[in-house]
């Protein structure tokens, strides 16, 4: 059993039924669940105040749960980077406590990893993935082997039309990083975006439009992000809807072709990451080794 710590950093949580159902599900998976006090607080389209999120994120730092989990994503870390208690969220990280989220939480991860090293996971939300209708088996035993300590990996398939034929690829020793793309690009130009070079950089987005995920992948191009990585790998990009008779072909396809144009960096697709149900954890700010066979690909830190 162990203790998982649930607090709201970003949005406020609407979809109450999918909050009982997650908290449920930790229990039912024999877990010692504990409730920020301001879990459902709601101020504007925020989970409370400035102020409020902030005590919730230390309270957190000081619960000495084995897992704090946030309970949903959205928006609302970006405002409050300045003020995120980082010493004591990267000491309670060092006395066993793993922080986990992803969505809007890449900020705090992102503020971590450049101004204290904190390690930290990109994982499942509460509500989004142990409150679903039918948790998904393969996200619950990624969740289960983080809280065990035996989790060493992460692999997938690359799918077929995006891998490229004969691909071998070793990257080893480097640090794994990334999460949304959005905020990641909110950050380019601040103290709050870590500076990896050699490094294993991640993304996933949801509800962007492929255009508007060029654009931001342009960003990371152009601010000659891309170039220092060993490696990109793509993610999860869904809930998006083309436009009949205006995109004209123009598709998410499309923009990964346009990337792998823009860098000698390898770009590889079909991360099981992002606004999914099947997703992996991933150690952000850890060193790990990639190893990419043809459509096999498996990230190691074990």
């Amino acid at each position: 059993m162990s203790h998982i710590y649930i607090y709201s950093p970003s949005s406020a949580v609407r979809d109450k039924a999918a909050f009982r159902r997650g908290v449920a599900r930790l229990k039912t998976l024999g877990h010692d669940v504990e409730l920020d006090e301001s879990v459902l607080k709601s101020h504007m389209r925020f989970a409370g105040d400035d102020d409020t999120r902030l005590a919730a994120i230390g309270r957190a730092a000081a619960s000495g749960a084995d897992v704090a989990l946030i309970s949903r994503g959205g928006y609302g870390l970006t405002r409050i980077l300045g003020r995120l208690p980082l010493k004591q969220i990267t000491k309670a990280i060092e006395g066993g406590t793993q922080f986990v989220g992803l969505s809007d939480f890449t900020a705090l991860q992102m503020a971590l990893l450049a101004r204290t090293g904190g390690i930290t996971w990109g994982g499942p939300a509460l509500g989004e993935d142990f409150g679903a209708e039918a948790p998904d088996d393969i996200m619950e035993a990624c969740f289960d082997d983080l809280l065990v300590g035996h989790g060493e990996g992460a692999g997938w398939t690359l799918p077929a039309p995006e891998a490229v034929k004969d691909t071998v690829l070793r990257v080893r020793g480097a640090t794994l990083w990334g999460g949304n793309l959005n905020v990641i690009c909110s950050l380019v130009g601040t103290p709050y975006l870590p500076a990896v070079k050699g490094g294993i950089l991640f993304l996933e987005d949801t509800n962007e439009h492929p255009y508007r995920i060029e654009r931001q992948l342009t960003q990371l191009v152009n601010a000659g992000i891309v170039a220092q990585q060993k490696a990109v790998l793509l993610g999860s990009f869904n809930r998006f809807k083309l436009v009949p008779g205006y995109d004209r072909g123009f598709n998410l396809k499309r923009v990964v072709e346009w990337l792998r144009t823009q860098t000698k960096t390898p770009v590889f697709t079909g991360l099981p990451f992002g606004h999914v149900q099947t997703k992996v954890l991933l150690p952000v700010g850890r060193k790990v080794d990639l190893m990419v066979d043809g459509r096999d690909a498996l990230i190691f830190w074990g």
